[in-house]
């Protein structure tokens, strides 16, 4: 169980920082000091932020260890992500949008009435005369100021008209003067339209100016499809303000707002109110003690708030489609829809792609746990038919071989078993030890080329200065060679005790030794065999040699090879054998092999041969029978260089002393 004493000492004391900073936080919170709140809270959130990070790291190998989990961070980081952040900025963008535009309709309506207020203020310059010349042409110019004023009033509550009256606007920030002014000024707590025209002349010059109150009726007829407008009036501070007002960057000084103005109700679910405001530059009246300012001063004094809905902002917006308009918005929600479906549609297939992926995967670990537990017999259900049902299908197959290799191994081990006992109990068949006899020193050499061996020495003491030499290689390899060597041997041992001890007969052994064969073994069995008993007595070597490699004897400079016998044991029934005698010399050397010796080749596939194989043990006739047979083998395996022998190697030497 994971304590506290497993945890690292870093987020042991960012544990300990984060209880002291909670605990600061809750008694600033239940004391009201904002202090105790602000500084530990800031402190709160890091060291919260701090841990989870540490944790998500410390983290992350085993959360991202299950494929699934991959897969699933992998789609929302490729698919879901882009989609969130693409309808995040799709609706931003539309509420800025409405937002502007908001904005824009209601200073383009506020830009449009003051444009109003200039052209009346125009006309009136216009038809008022410089003097008039009698009074019919003063009681005319009254008539028509009347009926322009008039005028505009059904459209400008309020406007108000005066002569020669406010010049100080016409002046620029750089001193000098224009002929015209239209603008918002503010007086006081109050705001208006107002423009100034300057009809300049040497004859009659006029200064006319026209103003109209902004107030609530004003904002009433302003951009219709915003909901209730909120202007806010707001000057620079100046010196001698209260003292509530110091350093501050703006000092609030009215608030004009609708009163008949109301929201309508959502059109439809994605119809959102929307909040938006802008500013107006207005100028403050150069004429008004109480808020002096510079001539010409423009500050964004005026903050305009409103609330409006996109149903309402697209009427206006596809005004020109005429009865076409709600088909477009229409459209433009249709193909969101679409898009929308487009995206649930992928959804469902990523999370089906990824069950069906991370199921595949999900079976083939449980079932990999279940064959390294030993259970083989476990198959993988196919759901699909795709490659991950394939995988399945092939893994199914892997733990059926897998189950038939074990099985077959079992079977070789247990084989290789029995063939290890059989070499054990063929290795007991041979002579167990060096024989002592008078007059000759022996000494074999054998070499498996596999468990066990189709070759077959022997030496059996006759007597008391008799000895028999016997030297066989049985065609084939393996278990039914070894099992044929050793019934040879049952028969060869037993022929021998049948013979009388002085007269011994080698060719009449062999004979029994053919027909034993031919009558207990199939026709494709057969051996060869080379017999030979020497009497120590009278240094006579008896042999027969049946269809053996002849065995070499070097006696002084002459080598012979014995050859005298006849064919093969095993192959006919009648097969007659001879029988040759020879007389040993003191020093003779008697040398017999099996093929294995002669047939191995070297890298250019050349055979070691009889010949290389005489020439070896001229070279080494001065050695002690055992290690002369040894150097034989020696020098055969350094000729074939190969790592395994291809065929049994039997070497017999014996020493006439």
């Amino acid at each position: 169980m994971f304590g506290w004493r497993d945890l690292p000492r870093l987020d042991r004391a960012i544990l300990v920082l984060a209880t002291l900073a909670g605990l600061l936080y809750l008694s600033g919170k239940l004391s009201g000091r904002s202090l105790l709140q602000g500084y530990p809270g800031v402190l709160l959130l890091f060291l919260v932020v701090l841990a989870g990070l540490r944790w998500l790291r410390r983290s992350r190998r085993r959360i991202l260890w299950s494929l699934r989990n991959r897969l699933i961070v992998a789609y929302l980081l490729i698919a879901v992500v882009p989609v969130l952040l693409l309808i995040v900025m799709a609706g931003l963008s539309a509420y800025l949008l409405y937002f502007q535009y908001g904005a824009y309709a209601f200073t383009q309506d506020l830009q449009r009435k003051l444009d109003k207020v200039e052209s009346v203020a125009r006309a009136i310059s216009t038809v008022l005369p410089a003097k008039p010349a009698n009074a019919a042409s003063s009681r005319a110019a009254d008539t028509a100021l009347t009926a322009i004023v008039e005028a505009a009033r059904s459209q400008l509550p309020g406007l108000g008209v005066k002569l020669n009256e406010g010049r100080e606007l016409l002046r620029r920030p750089d001193g000098q003067e224009t002929d015209r002014f239209a603008g918002i000024v503010r007086r006081g707590r109050e705001l208006f339209c107002e423009a100034v025209v300057d009809r300049r002349g040497p004859a009659a010059p006029l200064v006319v100016a026209v103003s109209v109150p902004i107030t609530a009726e004003f904002l009433e007829d302003l951009a219709p499809e915003l909901g209730p407008i909120h202007l806010t009036l707001m000057r620079p501070p100046r010196p001698g303000d209260p003292p509530e007002y110091v350093g501050r960057r703006f000092v609030p000084l009215g608030e004009i707002a609708t009163r008949r103005r109301v929201l309508p109700p959502a059109a439809y679910w994605l119809d959102y109110e929307i909040r938006g405001f802008t500013n107006l530059d207005a100028i403050a009246d150069p004429g008004e003690a109480t808020f002096a300012a510079r001539p010409g001063e423009a500050s964004n004094l005026v903050v305009v708030f409103f609330t409006t809905r996109p149903s309402q902002v697209n009427r206006r917006l596809f005004a020109s489609l005429g009865t076409f308009s709600g088909s477009a918005s229409f459209a433009l929600v249709a193909v969101g829809a679409v898009f929308l479906l487009i995206e649930l549609i992928a959804l469902r297939t990523g999370i089906r792609l990824t069950r069906s992926i991370t199921g595949a995967v999900t079976q083939l670990y449980d079932a990999t746990q279940h064959v390294r537990s030993g259970e083989l017999t476990y198959r993988v259900r196919i759901q699909t038919k795709d490659q991950l049902g394939d995988l399945g299908e092939s893994f199914n197959d892997m733990t059926n071989s897998i189950a038939a290799l074990i099985e077959e191994q079992r079977q070789r081990q247990r084989l290789e078993n029995e063939l290890s006992i059989a070499r054990e109990v063929q290795a007991q068949l041979f002579p167990q030890a060096e024989l002592q006899l008078p007059g000759i020193c022996v000494a074999a050499v054998w070499r498996a080329a596999r468990m066990v061996s189709g070759d077959y020495y022997d030496f059996i003491q006759l007597g008391p200065s008799r000895l028999a030499m016997v030297i066989a290689d049985i065609s084939g390899k393996g278990i039914s060679a070894a099992l044929l060597m050793a019934s040879i041997q049952a028969a060869a041992r037993s022929y021998f005790l049948m013979e009388k001890e002085e007269a011994t007969d080698t060719a009449r052994i062999v004979r029994r030794l053919n027909r034993h064969l031919y009558l207990n073994t199939s026709a494709d069995r057969y051996a060869t065999f080379f017999i030979a008993v020497y009497d120590g007595a009278t240094r006579t070597l008896r042999y027969t040699n049946a269809g053996h490699l002849p065995p070499v004897c070097i006696m002084g400079d002459k080598v012979i090879r014995l050859e005298a016998g006849g064919m093969v044991v095993g192959l006919f029934d009648d097969s007659h054998y001879d029988q040759g005698t020879l007389q040993m010399e003191p020093g003779a050397l008697l040398v017999a092999f099996s093929d294995g010796l002669i047939e191995p080749e070297n890298a250019y596939g050349e055979e070691f041969g009889a010949a290389r194989l005489q020439a070896e043990v001229l070279r080494h006739r001065n050695l002690a029978p055992r290690m002369l047979a040894d150097s034989l083998v020696a020098a055969v395996e350094e000729w074939s260089g190969a790592p395994e022998q291809s065929d049994d190697m039997t070497v017999i030497a014996a020493r006439v002393e």
